[in-house]
């Protein structure tokens, strides 16, 4: 008989053809965290290890349809949303996940990526912050875009980071985790209802790394599928994280990609030391 299938998770974002980012970059990364990810694509992007020239976004209607079949037919574990590229996409997705709403979900919203679709930008960003951030176990998101998404609850633009939280907290979000916000080091911070739940420091590398954020986010949503509850999540997640950009590697000739598969290499070192070159000999 076959074996018990791992945790399914469900993972909505843009295509990177690299791997760096975007969905294909969550699907190595449940991967390696023993899950299984099953995706519903947001849009298609242009580029490569250097820099992203163009979006292309999915329609709306086709993203719902999508995840409708996939939900219906797969014991989904856990829901990870990242760049969602349009307001309607983001709406249309946070229609399909209220259904759902016992399931944890990982927010973690590209308000960064190029194309037409900046056009509307504000409202991509207030569609993100009213409609799917209520909906968040964990929101994975940069100090500037958390306080871009708790403008549409704010009265003033220039809110401190602490007012901010706590108005996205307010309105549903159960945890938010604000990424990288040092100079020198990198520092995330993980606040709950109750204030600041954990802080986690570590060195900045020395080279840039592709897809931080994305791998961050997809490693608490494979270990929130497992069964962890979100503090033990996002420690065990950042350990990861810190794993896989030490291990990063340079496909092209811009930035790193972090090896999301480091543990898989083995010790080179220690088989050519043994003698084991992977060839069997004949008796």
């Amino acid at each position: 008989m076959p074996n018990d299938a791992p945790p399914l998770i469900l993972t909505f974002g843009p295509a990177d053809p690299t791997g760096a980012t975007g969905v294909q970059a969550d699907i190595l990364t449940f991967a390696s965290m023993g899950g299984y990810g099953v995706s519903v694509l947001t849009g298609y992007t242009l580029q490569d290890s250097r820099t992203c020239d163009d979006v292309v976004a999915v329609d709306a209607e086709l993203i719902a349809d999508q995840a409708r079949m996939l939900l219906e037919d797969m014991p989904i574990a856990a829901f990870k949303v990242g760049g969602t590229i349009r307001a309607e996409n983001a709406s249309a997705i946070a229609e399909v996940v209220s259904d759902y709403d016992d399931m944890p979900l990982i927010l973690a919203p590209d308000f960064t990526l190029p194309g037409e679709h900046l056009l509307s930008a504000d409202e991509l960003r207030e569609a993100t912050a009213t409609l799917l951030a209520p909906q968040t176990t964990v929101l994975v998101a940069s100090h500037a875009s958390i306080l871009l998404l708790a403008q549409p609850f704010l009265d003033a633009d220039n809110a401190p980071l602490d007012e901010a939280i706590g108005v996205l907290l307010e309105h549903g979000c159960e945890y938010v985790l604000v990424t990288d916000s040092g100079t020198q080091q990198v520092i995330n911070t993980l606040h709950g209802e109750t204030g600041l739940v954990r802080q986690d420091t570590w060195e900045r590398m020395p080279y840039p790394v592709a897809g931080a954020t994305d791998t961050l986010a997809a490693a608490i949503t494979a270990l929130l599928a497992s069964g962890l509850e979100p503090p033990a999540a996002v420690r065990e997640a950042q350990e990861y994280l810190q794993q896989v950009m030490l291990n990063a590697f340079r496909p092209g000739m811009g930035r790193y990609f972090p090896d999301r598969f480091f543990w898989a290499r083995g010790d080179e070192s220690e088989a050519d030391e043994t003698g084991d070159s992977g060839e069997s000999s004949g008796s």
